[in-house]
């Protein structure tokens, strides 16, 4: 059952399908747009070897213990990079994998900030991800951060009920969770099913807003979401989107 949320100052919610699998997600996973490095194969030809794997926002992510969350956004410092995630992905040292088998690992978490936003290291860190996030169907490039306003409409990409859109109704909400307090949060009226966040891209048009950190409702009566504003985490890790 999905948690809900208990109301604090502004608001509050319960960490957000943290630990529930959600239903098949569509394909999603984008193969690496590089090529991948050349070896030797059994008959002395050269072949070339597995691309690395990639990711994009909006795309499944899963850890140990039955963990599923979603990448955000693909960010990176100088030649290197990482991507972003939240909720039961954000636990430092944690494994990320591209599938539920936990057969294609995406790269390590190298450091968790305010309770539950993550900096993930890919596994091939200084080799190039695409800087966009899933629409279901298609992908749409990031080209910059920025902030939202009250009544500005925004959009989420989640790999259960795919790009959804509404508009931003409160800023500096505070949330409850488990592991403490988020506060600095907006909300939305966007609606969230298990496996849509928490880590979920939020942006509108080429502009990165924030990080999904968790929901509540459902699709189908309506529901709340919030995010992490997005110039506060790039700050906080000194990285950028691109």
């Amino acid at each position: 059952m999905r948690p809900r949320l208990s109301m604090i100052t502004t608001a509050a919610l319960a960490m957000a399908a943290a630990t529930v699998m959600a239903a098949p997600a569509p394909a999603a996973a984008a193969s690496a747009t590089v090529p991948g490095t050349v070896t030797e194969g059994q008959d002395g030809r050269s072949a070339p070897a597995k691309a690395p794997p990639s990711g994009q926002g909006g795309q499944p992510i899963f850890a140990a213990g039955g963990v599923r969350c979603t990448i955000g956004f693909n960010v990176r410092k100088s030649d290197t990079y990482y991507f972003l995630t939240a909720g039961g992905c954000a636990k430092a040292g944690q494994k990320i994998y591209a599938d539920p088998g936990l057969s294609v690992e995406l790269g390590t978490v190298v450091s968790v900030m305010n309770v539950a936003v993550a900096l993930v290291a890919y596994v091939e860190p200084h080799v190039e991800r695409p800087g966009s996030v899933l629409v279901y169907p298609g992908s749409r490039d990031i080209t910059a951060a920025g902030r939202a306003s009250v009544g500005q409409q925004v959009c989420r990409s989640g790999s259960t009920t795919g790009m959804r859109c509404g508009t931003v109704t409160a800023l500096n909400q505070s949330v409850s969770f488990p592991e403490g307090t988020m506060t600095g949060l907006a909300r939305t009226n966007i609606c969230s099913e298990p496996g849509d966040n928490p880590g979920a891209p939020y942006f509108s048009g080429t502009i990165a807003l924030g990080v999904g950190v968790g929901a509540t409702g459902n699709c189908t009566s309506g529901g709340t979401s919030f995010y992490q504003p997005i110039n506060e985490i790039l700050s906080a890790y000194d990285v950028n989107v691109y």
